[in-house]
């Protein structure tokens, strides 16, 4: 949705399924009036919604923007969706701010994960 130069370059975790994606893929317009303003209450909103269990983000230099929220079950996914606050965004994200965009739901049913240990530099290594 935005450049999150401030968010850990690391992938939200893995969960136990089953869970919930919702997959947000974006091409902005020019008019980027009031979008990171509202797309940052949108962050902070949808945190508040019992199940909700993260967000990763991603934006090509072309200009593709991808987010993907996680959601413990459909209930929570449902709250976040009929939520007034953020029907409002996506109206105002149809008349203004997207070109196009493409939403899938899905069931994830298997996850896993992996992060490479920290090897210690020695302090021969310059």
């Amino acid at each position: 949705m935005s450049d999150h130069p401030e968010a850990p370059v690391a992938p939200v975790e893995a969960f136990d399924p089953p869970y919930w994606v919702a997959v947000f893929t974006t091409v902005r317009s020019q008019d980027q009036s009031g979008y990171s303003e509202t797309n940052a209450r949108m962050e902070e909103l949808v945190k508040d919604i019992p199940g909700f269990l993260g967000m990763d983000h991603a934006q090509t230099p072309g200009g593709l923007g991808i987010t993907v929220g996680y959601f413990r079950d459909a209930d929570a996914l449902t709250e976040w969706r009929n939520n007034a606050e953020h029907r409002a965004a996506q109206q105002r994200g149809r008349a203004e701010w997207y070109q196009s965009y493409t939403l899938h739901v899905a069931k994830v049913e298997r996850s896993h994960g992996f992060t490479r240990a920290r090897v210690p530099r020695s302090p021969a290594a310059g």
